[in-house]
């Protein structure tokens, strides 16, 4: 069969797929998400049905989709909102970083792994998934919510720190000296830096040169732009999902609102390739051998990102029910663990397929945990309520026709109105 024939017989195929799984999810009311991995672990190597022609273009179309679900994401809020996120919200992030990296960096320790590969299974562990949960919050219809700020600010404080993070490793495994990983570091951070300041000065002016009354040029032109700092973004240590969450800060008003209508289509598309193509990076028989830590890291860390939610979201001010749903919503590991595990199996091989499954039970139990912590946490932390108090003898109280009238009617006991309901807080 000619390649091209077999390219367009194997994509068509996936995405028919994702679009019968994606209907499915959406009759039974669950994320789309854990179906679509699945999916990737059947055609994938070692699958029911491998893959061969189409692959590498899925590798493509799964980083576009990780760079237009962060563009969108970053469309919904202001630079300055940015900036005020950043500033009350890095407490929360020293404490995510102690919760969530602690647990890895012990994890390779026990295991015998030595120091460097404890620093990269500590990235693993610290970083949610910033594609899976821009995902889940629309799915679920929480990007107006009261608690989506923190989210977004717990998850821009980790992007960032990538750009910290991933120079660092990158030195530690390949053993550069002091100045060289230095230089690196220096680079991110400059990148960084200078688009936050285009976005924050300048970002009236960036969206009035994008500006179209035309969709196909707005479409062309907030596009190719959006790909094209993600591609400069990751060629200068940055990670390209930073650079496309910025390009979205920078644009406003009429533009970013065009923009979003016109590229949330395609976010859909290419973000359900992402999903599969991850699946497809999985050898589902070096799971078993590795599934018994896995599923106790994944377990011990769910619950500090559960806390770390918990804790941004009360230092924001929000209600009971929402600070559930912070730490719910957090829980989803990802790309980035995907891409530090990566870094690292050159170092230490083993980390590689315990990190795949460790990953791969998160991305799974994330959008459960974003669904189901709040109602489970309501359940399990609401009060019983007061027994009635026992009625008085007889004896006590002399017999007469009018003493049923004249005795008050108790009041039911009040209760905890706001946390024993959802509430879009």
């Amino acid at each position: 069969m000619h390649e091209t024939t077999a390219l367009l017989i194997e994509l068509g195929a996936v995405i028919l797929a994702l679009g019968i799984l994606g209907r499915l999810a959406g009759r039974v009311g669950f994320s789309a998400i854990p179906l679509y991995l699945l999916a990737g672990l059947a055609f994938g190597h070692g699958g029911l049905l491998p893959l061969q022609a189409s692959e590498e273009f899925i590798a493509t179309g799964a980083e576009i989709g990780v760079i237009l679900l962060l563009l969108l994401l970053g469309l919904e809020y202001s630079a300055s909102e940015l900036v005020s996120n950043l500033k009350t919200q890095y407490p929360s992030g020293i404490v995510d970083f102690v919760l969530n990296a602690v647990p890895g960096a012990a994890a390779a320790l026990i295991l015998g792994w030595g120091p460097v590969a404890a620093v990269a299974l500590a990235g693993v562990t610290w970083i949610s998934s910033s594609g899976v949960i821009a995902k889940v919050l629309g799915d679920l219809g929480r990007l107006g919510n009261r608690e989506t700020p923190v989210i977004l600010g717990v998850l821009v404080i980790e992007d960032l720190a990538m750009a910290v993070y991933l120079p660092l490793l990158t030195a530690l495994l390949a053993g550069l000296s002091l100045a060289g990983g230095s230089l690196t570091l220096l680079i991110s951070l400059g990148t960084v830096g200078a688009v936050l300041y285009l976005a924050l000065r300048h970002g009236r002016l960036i969206s009035r040169a994008v500006s179209s009354d035309n969709p196909e040029m707005l479409l062309l032109v907030v596009l190719g732009l959006t790909v094209l700092v993600a591609g400069v973004a990751q060629e200068l240590q940055v990670s390209a999902a930073v650079g496309a969450f910025l390009v979205g800060i920078a644009l406003s008003g009429e533009v970013a609102e065009g923009a979003h209508n016109l590229l949330a289509p395609l976010r859909d598309l290419f973000a359900a390739v992402f999903f599969v193509f991850f699946g497809l990076n999985t050898d589902p028989a070096a799971i078993p051998p590795v599934l018994v830590p896995a599923l106790i890291l994944a377990t011990i860390t769910t619950l500090t990102k559960i806390g770390t939610g918990w804790y941004a979201a009360k230092r924001a001010g929000v209600r009971t029910a929402g600070r559930w749903r912070t730490g719910g919503t957090l829980v989803a590991r990802g790309e980035f663990s995907i891409v530090i595990a990566g870094l690292a199996v050159g170092v230490e091989p083993r980390i590689g397929p315990l990190a795949t499954a460790y990953v791969l039970i998160l991305v799974i139990l994330g959008p459960l945990a974003a669904r189901w912590t709040e109602p489970l946490a309501r359940r399990l932390t609401r009060k019983p309520a007061p027994a009635a108090p026992a009625p008085a003898a007889a004896a006590a109280v002399p017999a007469s026709p009018d003493a049923e009238a004249a005795s008050p009617v108790a009041e039911p006991p009040a209760t905890e109105a706001n946390d024993a309901a959802p509430s879009h807080t």
